[in-house]
């Protein structure tokens, strides 16, 4: 079964963020706009972008070789919030979740996203 990387990336990017959303509830019970800000924050191209060089060093070849995939995707166009290059390195994690998720990798993805939000746990 073999994917674009930009829809490996639509559905990459619904699995990060429900992992987000979740993390932010357990951590207690708050208002739905605090929710809603603590993980508009780390759902964004650039704090993406950083937790793609958090993870790099960490990816065996074929991880590696999907996430390259998703960053040379050709038809991102980046939002106002983000530049080009951060905005391509956000769909290369993207796609990398989408296929760990669609491959049935679900430790390994858990694994890289509490790599990435505890690293940045206390910038926010």
């Amino acid at each position: 079964m073999q994917f674009s990387p930009l829809t490996l990336a639509f559905l990459g990017d619904s699995v990060y963020e429900q992992f987000v959303r979740e993390r932010e509830v357990l951590k207690g019970n708050t208002s739905v706009a605090k929710l809603h800000s603590a993980t508009t924050k780390k759902v964004c191209a650039v704090f993406q972008s950083a937790a793609y060089d958090a993870i790099l060093p960490l990816l065996d070849e074929d991880e590696t070789a999907v996430l390259k995939r998703g960053r040379n995707a050709s038809g991102c166009s980046a939002p106002k919030s983000a530049n080009i290059i951060d905005y391509r390195r956000a769909t290369a994690v993207e796609c990398l979740f989408g296929f760990l998720h669609l491959t049935g990798r679900r430790d390994r993805l858990e694994e890289l996203i509490n790599i990435i939000l505890s690293d940045n746990e206390e910038e926010y």
